[in-house]
């Protein structure tokens, strides 16, 4: 866990972040929302130090972080950045290895360690170890920096913007992948956007911070986008919140009605896909409800008044 317990950071007489408090759980992805310059980035650079409070303690596992050796602090937590920041007359083994080798593992591990990292990030060894970051995409370049972070296996992440550089459709192919990471690693991670469509859709809790770095409001994305805290969160979450939500719900939670005599609408919908993909499939059909499916299985009907009551 990690703990921000009045935390900030003043520039002069510029207050960067204002008495932070927040706790990060153990396992979790935690996203730092909100418009530029207002202390995201400071925020997540506070954990590894570096750049150091002004006042007020942040603390991993309860210990404070400005007791540790600052070096093996840094060393014991993943960090991606927008840019990626790969040493370019370094082959892909050779970056992803950069921390491992730092902690003075054998040869042998970390080329293994190397190698399962590759396959973890869909990038087989074969085809991408010897490689330079310069005949990499720019998605590429972006999954060896994931890598890279997670080299000697720590248990905390932070990534500032990873995705920020990367265009749309690459972009949420990453997203993808983190979440199926994170599935299997099991991580803490910090992760920095200025994209609250982004910071919904990867994030377990979202915390969205206005300018001097003040917390707006810290909840789960559904609760966020249902029940804006303030005024500027509404207005920061924009018009189309309610319609991000539905695609945070998914059919199976709504409540299905059973098929009249009728007979069963021909458009269908999967019970895993969201309520936004559901309201979609009603517009398209003629009768305004669908057919909710597992596998071959009918479970029910869904109409655009279940979808009403399942997003309240």
């Amino acid at each position: 866990m990690i703990t921000f317990d009045r935390v900030s950071k003043r520039y002069g007489r510029v207050t960067a972040v204002g008495e932070l408090s927040l706790e990060v759980a153990s396992g979790e992805i935690v996203v730092l929302a909100g418009p530029s310059g207002c202390g995201k980035t400071t925020s997540l650079t506070m954990i590894n130090r570096l750049v150091e409070p002004t006042s007020g303690a942040i603390s991993i596992d309860g210990r404070d972080t400005a007791t540790m050796d600052v070096s093996a602090l840094r060393r014991s937590i993943g960090y991606v950045i927008q840019q990626v920041g790969l040493f370019p007359h370094q082959t892909v083994a050779e970056n992803i290895a950069t921390v491992p080798r730092l902690a003075r593992w054998s040869r042998r591990r970390v080329a293994g360690r190397v190698e399962e990292l590759l396959e973890l990030v869909g990038l087989p060894p074969g085809d991408y170890a010897q490689r330079l970051p310069a005949e990499l995409s720019g998605g590429e370049r972006q999954r060896v920096g994931v890598a890279r972070a997670l080299g000697a296996d720590p248990d905390i992440l932070l990534m500032d913007e990873p995705f920020g550089a990367i265009d749309p459709v690459v972009r949420v192919r990453l997203q993808n992948e983190l979440l199926r990471l994170q599935k299997v690693l099991h991580k803490t991670i910090v992760f920095v956007t200025h994209d609250i469509d982004e910071a919904v859709r990867i994030g377990d809790h979202v915390a969205l911070l206005s300018r001097g770095g003040v917390l707006q409001q810290y909840a789960r994305p559904v609760e966020l986008l249902a029940h804006p805290a303030s005024a500027f969160v509404a207005e920061f979450l924009g018009e189309g919140r309610m319609v991000r939500r539905l695609a945070l719900l998914r059919v199976r939670d709504a409540r299905l009605a059973q098929p009249n005599g009728s007979g069963l609408p021909t458009v269908s919908v999967r019970a895993d896909a969201s309520l936004r993909d559901a309201l979609d499939a009603i517009l398209r059909s003629d009768g305004g409800r669908v057919t909710v499916r597992d596998v071959d299985t009918v479970l029910g009907v869904i109409d655009s008044e279940s979808i009403r009551e399942a997003s309240r």
